[in-house]
């Protein structure tokens, strides 16, 4: 019939993540761009590093 087209799989996923601090858990991008803090006691969660971002709290689990 058509011609199909090869769909490449996303490489970037959501992670959940614990703050150190507050053990606040909270859902980020694991390719953030930008510095990522906790919502509740604004202590560093994430820092950009140009690719995959440096997770500075515990990582729970791997979202796909």
């Amino acid at each position: 019939m058509g011609k199909q087209l090869a769909v490449k799989k996303p490489t970037s996923k959501f992670i959940k993540v614990r703050c150190s601090k507050c053990k606040n858990e909270q859902i980020i991008f694991g390719k953030a761009s930008t510095k990522i803090n906790c919502l509740v006691c604004n202590q560093e969660v994430a820092l950009p590093s140009g690719g995959k971002a440096k997770i500075r709290a515990q990582i729970l689990e791997v979202l796909e």
